[in-house]
């Protein structure tokens, strides 16, 4: 969902369903807000079962597991504000914070028919030791008695080795338990997907979150059909997917701060999921980076649950606000709202600091190396950003992938 460099920033991802009141797999929506407002605590995360109090949200994926293998062989997870290694204490002689705390949250919104998962990112290898999240028996439960129910691979970085086997292992033993698991996937909206896409095309998901966002084939690019690709994501569903019923979700940012680009309004994104829901059958619904900025973006989820339920563009924008704990709803009508092509690119066109930028640990940009929006790398003695997925696009370059931040010292 994010850069690796800024895993510890993200909270909570709520899926957003086309059903009201139980769990379907084919709709959702998924968010964090304190990590890009930090003065605003009104609006910061709250516990999980804050966001379990109407029929909104659905599915709450908990990110992240961060780290596969950590201090004592055992996993590492960091939620933010709300569970950390820092600000939380640990399972002895490891590197797994004690959040049992949450517990009777997540129980909480289980019982009001919403589902819980574990979304995993910023590893690099997979990890069979995950017996302490969705059931299974443990004296490292970090969630205490509550049992999650699955797992969202969210990767970003390294290899897939060893991914199909952890999955298929896992699988059967979700398949004995006494309840429904599930297992998905966020992948980056470009197809393949390079850190993921061989394992999407040899495990059975039962949805995938495609991230788009901070990419050249995200929302804003929707009227360019050299650039939004759902059509591709639909091919691979019904013809390559091991799952003939694996379902995508339109993955977008719940704010302009939720991303460095892909969001759109609530006027634009309601048409783009009505015309996606008519036309591709693998349609499942809409992910939603994150909870916390959809609701201090005048409940962004509620536009977005309207559009899925049918209801008509509204007339006016919700618009992001850092001042107010005010929630606001705008009015639908009846008319309904042309879709407007964003997709001019540009290169960035580097200017002259009045400093100099520290540049330390920061690694050189590499040819065959596929860089995610955020990233960050030095490039002939300059530091730039990625602004979304890019693969052998030089810094400076004609295809505009990378945002120049400044003389290295």
């Amino acid at each position: 969902m994010s850069s690796k460099s800024s895993l510890t920033c993200v909270l909570f991802l709520c899926l957003i369903t086309r059903t009201i009141a139980v769990f379907d797999m084919s709709s959702n929506q998924n968010n964090s807000y304190g990590a890009v407002n930090p003065s605003d605590t009104a609006h910061w995360q709250q516990t999980i079962s804050y966001y379990c109090n109407d029929n909104v949200i659905n599915t709450f994926p908990v990110a992240f597991l961060d780290e596969f293998y950590s201090t004592g062989n055992l996993p590492s997870i960091n939620l933010a504000n709300t569970c950390n290694t820092s600000d939380d204490p640990v399972f002895p002689g490891t590197n797994l914070p004690n959040c049992s705390f949450l517990a009777s949250s997540i129980e909480t919104c289980q019982a009001a028919g919403k589902i819980v998962t574990m979304s995993l990112g910023g590893a690099t290898g997979s990890n069979d030791n995950l017996g302490s999240f969705p059931g299974g028996s443990s004296s490292t439960r970090p969630f205490g008695s509550a049992v999650l129910d699955g797992i969202d691979m969210d990767i970003e970085g390294g290899s897939q080795t060893g991914f199909v086997s952890f999955l298929t292992a896992l699988r059967t033993l979700m398949n004995g338990g006494s309840k429904p698991y599930y297992i998905t996937a966020a992948p980056q909206c470009p197809y393949p997907d390079a850190y993921i896409g061989a394992t999407l095309n040899a495990f059975g998901f039962d949805a995938v979150y495609v991230q788009f966002y901070n990419n050249y084939c995200g929302l804003t690019n929707y009227n360019n059909p050299n650039a939004w690709d759902f059509s591709t994501w639909d091919n691979w569903a019904k013809t390559v997917s091991p799952n003939p019923n694996v379902k995508v979700y339109i993955g977008a940012p719940a704010s302009t701060s939720a991303a460095g680009s892909g969001y759109v309004s609530p006027s634009t994104f309601t048409p783009i999921i009505q015309q996606t829901m008519a036309q591709y059958s693998s349609f499942g619904g809409v992910m939603l980076w994150d909870a916390s900025q959809a609701y201090a973006n005048s409940r962004y989820d509620i536009s977005v649950k309207n559009a899925l339920l049918g209801a008509p563009p509204p007339t006016t924008t919700s618009t992001p606000t850092t001042t107010t704990t005010t929630t606001t709803t705008t009015a639908p009508t009846t008319t309904t709202t042309s879709k407007t092509s964003t997709s001019t690119t540009s290169s960035p066109s580097p200017t002259t600091t009045s400093g100099t930028i520290s540049c330390a640990g920061v690694a050189a940009w590499q040819t065959g190396v596929a860089y995610v929006g955020g990233n960050e790398v030095t490039y002939s003695g300059d530091l730039w950003t990625a602004k979304w997925w890019s693969e052998n696009d030089v810094p400076g370059g004609s295809a505009g992938d990378w945002t120049y931040d400044g003389v290295c010292t």
